[in-house]
């Protein structure tokens, strides 16, 4: 329980705890979140059986890909590559998923990816910067699938938001999944199946929030806790007296093929 907590304790703790890899299990407890109806990472192993070769694009620290994999079982492919940009969460993934026979590459979100034309017969991503479209259109065999579980439009701006303010509409409307859609068209995709959801989030204490800002560091660029300590102590005050500081998250699901001709 952190109902009778100092600030500064929980302050503390948030900012001590450590953000490399995907593993949200530091939060439980603490703070929740609804997951999508279509269980991307299971579904994600299902995909996996039968494929010939597959990519994870932005793998994190590789959680993600290693449940999907676990779940495909003996049936997964013989060949499967990731790619990751953040230096601490190469070094995860790779201790994470070599053992399992996978590749794990250095390449920076925004690069080309670093594999030959027609490489891949099923490319996976959660929670992808932006979807490159040219090139997972080009590492994809004809007949091959991208299936992609994105973040949505304005995800989390309750919080975003009580931080800096309200949000012009073109940086609320950003990673809206029609316009995305338009972009996999434009690379010559067909968008097989398009699904999205907006789900409830609860922060049960300001420990939480600071957790979550220094992990998910494109929420509030350049958060620190000196930065925002006004905010924060009336935050932690907010929780104390109305609970949970309540956000809501939006994701959508792509099934993408490219086509056999």
């Amino acid at each position: 329980m952190t109902a009778n907590r100092s600030f500064a304790d929980l302050v503390a703790e948030g900012a001590a705890a450590p953000t490399d890899g995907w593993d949200f299990s530091w939060f439980e407890g603490r703070a929740t979140e609804a997951r999508p109806s279509w269980g991307y990472a299971r579904s994600a192993g299902e995909r996996l059986v039968g494929a010939r070769a597959a990519l994870d694009v932005q793998t994190g620290g590789g959680e993600v890909l290693d449940f999907a994999l676990g779940t495909a079982g003996p049936d997964r492919p013989d060949a499967v590559a990731a790619t990751e940009g953040w230096p601490p969460n190469v070094a995860r993934a790779t201790a994470l998923l070599r053992p399992r026979g996978v590749v794990v590459v250095a390449a920076a979100d925004d690069a080309p990816l670093p594999f030959a034309d027609a490489a891949f017969d099923l490319v996976l991503s959660r929670h992808p910067v932006r979807p490159y479209w040219d090139e997972i259109a080009r590492v994809l065999r004809p007949g091959g699938t991208y299936f992609a579980q994105h973040v949505g439009p304005a995800s989390v701006f309750e919080l975003v938001e009580y931080f800096l303010g309200p949000q012009p509409e073109e940086v609320r409307s950003a990673r809206d999944p029609e316009r995305e859609r338009a972009g996999a068209e434009a690379a010559g995709l067909v968008v097989a199946g398009l699904r999205a959801e907006r789900l409830r989030m609860e922060f049960h204490d300001v420990a939480a929030v600071v957790h979550f800002l220094r992990k998910v560091v494109w929420m509030v660029p350049g958060f620190t806790v000196e930065a925002y300590e006004p905010r924060l102590r009336a935050l932690h005050e907010r929780i104390g007296k109305q609970g949970p500081f309540v956000a809501h998250s939006t994701r959508h699901l792509f099934d993408v093929r490219k086509p056999d001709s």
